[in-house]
């Protein structure tokens, strides 16, 4: 096989099946099932993981591998997330696949495709070492995602999302390219393993503490990080459950492996000015998410305030060394994407396309009429909160450790400050649907439609990963902690 084709092998897999999704959807009758488009899609993100797990071999076997002249490079750092990327588009699609309304189904070929195309994106940011490169796998996924998120068309409020979205992303791009191109000026390149070898002997450090602050709010904003999150809550009430469910987890992934590379690659010598700014940003996270979620009505909003503050909860692992870094924010990006995925399916299996059941008040008594969903929504919140033997709770485990062994001791216990102040949304939300009495109005609320098998697929396997990572962490942290981004490798094959 081809170094080249081997790199990008499940960008290319994605990329195809995209293509033929868009192929096939003209084929079909206007008012025809797009569903068959679906598990195509569904087939696609499967087969990507699968190549994901064969560029493992050939890693195991011959130790990283760079292609198209050391632009992009495939290692167990860029394979874990291609693996994640791939579980997280595998179950969103596959909850989507009963979602549309019917007067949109002859948009669902659409959006099958700009999920993978998306997703392609996602796992090119995170096995590229060249920024340039990484600039173009961002471009793709956000143009994806900003579609997306105006997908229930129609609604003023999926308008509003697509255009803050959009506007807003655009402007933090370009911060994100000036910082590349800060880069270059003080470097002369923009390749990270020579911009770390230039950020050492540069002649304009001005230039280079520039580029890190660029980069680091151009990447900010695509994780929502304090104080560039004022997106979050708008966008995620107007965009569609699943979507939320997606672009909440794998583009996030996606930005945290380009953080991490970028950091800890390209710029460890100047670790003494980012390491502060980093645990500010870590403290504003957790801080406005977890109080801005306490008044917070709209399940999804308040879903939004809490992904604000786990991404606080993760960057407190960029205080720590590389080694423990790496691992535990690898770690606990998977935790967080299995449990918030998950809680998302529900929500997208309790409102429908037109989400009638989405505020605290509708999710009343809700365990006596669905008691299986509830279940599973319960399972997640109390992950979200990290209650032991959930993946949530080994996450945070992790993370704080890092912390502590660091020398960010206070950093810790103010995330332990915030854990417990995230208690009282999400038991507000288990108190609806377990504790809070039953109105006599609450009968004339919609029911809730069935739940799909595709669903039910997808919900047992979010709910079995996150039980897996809080029972048996140690599995996966075998593969985290091989996962350190070494751009320059010892044992390198090259093209």
């Amino acid at each position: 096989m081809s170094t080249n084709l081997l790199t990008l092998l499940p960008e290319l897999i994605l990329t195809l099946t995209a293509v033929l999704v868009m192929l096939f959807e003209p084929l079909l009758a206007p008012g025809a099932s797009r569903k068959p488009l679906g598990w195509l899609a569904v087939l696609g993100a499967v087969g990507s993981g699968a190549a994901a797990l064969c560029q493992l071999q050939f890693v195991n076997r011959l130790g990283a591998v760079t292609g198209f002249y050391g632009t992009v490079q495939v290692d167990a750092f860029s394979i874990f997330f291609h693996l994640l990327i791939a579980s997280v588009v595998a179950a969103t699609l596959l909850a989507s696949l009963d979602y549309f309304h019917p007067t949109q189904v002859s948009h669902a070929g659409e959006y099958f495709a700009l999920v993978l195309f998306g997703a392609a994106g996602m796992m090119f940011m995170t096995s590229s070492v060249e920024l340039l490169m990484v600039f173009i796998g961002l471009e793709i996924s956000s143009i994806s995602t900003y579609i997306l998120a105006g997908f229930r068309k129609g609604r003023a409020t999926a308008s509003e999302s697509a255009i803050k979205y959009f506007l807003l992303g655009s402007f933090a791009t370009a911060f994100f390219l000036y910082g590349i191109a800060l880069c270059f000026g003080a470097t002369g390149s923009t390749a990270i393993a020579a911009v770390s070898a230039g950020l050492t002997v540069t002649r304009t450090p001005l230039f280079g503490w520039l580029a890190v602050g660029m980069v680091l709010i151009g990447l900010g904003f695509k994780v929502s990080a304090a104080p560039f999150h004022v997106w979050t809550p708008d966008v995620y009430q107007g965009a569609p459950a699943p979507v939320v469910g997606l672009m909440s987890t794998a583009p996030k992934a996606a930005a945290f492996a380009v953080l991490l590379r970028f950091l800890f690659d390209a710029a460890p010598q100047y670790r003494t000015h980012w390491a502060p700014l980093i645990a500010i940003m870590a403290v504003a996270s957790m801080t406005i998410g977890n109080l801005g979620a306490l008044m917070q009505s709209d399940a999804k909003r308040l879903l939004a305030y809490s992904s604000i503050a786990h991404a606080g909860y993760l960057l407190v692992a960029f205080t720590a060394t590389e080694h423990l870094a790496v691992s535990a924010a690898c770690f606990y990006t998977a935790a967080y994407a299995a449990m918030n995925v998950g809680a998302f399916i529900v929500l997208t299996q309790l409102s429908g396309f037109d989400e009638k059941l989405r505020t605290i008040d509708d999710l009343t008594g809700l365990a006596l009429r669905r008691p299986v969903l509830s279940a599973f929504l319960a399972f997640f919140l109390l992950s979200l909160i990290g209650i032991p033997f959930t993946g949530g709770f080994f996450g945070k485990f992790y993370v704080f450790s890092a912390a502590v062994h660091s020398g960010y001791t206070w950093l810790a216990i103010v995330g332990l400050a915030n854990s417990g102040l995230a208690c009282f949304y999400y038991l507000r939300l288990l108190a609806a649907l377990y504790a809070r009495p039953v109105a006599d109005t609450v009968g004339d609320t919609p029911t809730p439609r069935s739940i799909t098998f595709p669903a039910a697929l997808a919900l047992t396997a979010t709910a079995a990963a996150t039980l897996f990572l809080g029972i048996l962490p140690n599995r996966v942290l075998n593969l985290t902690q091989r996962a350190t981004p070494a751009t320059v490798a010892q044992n390198t094959v090259q093209r």
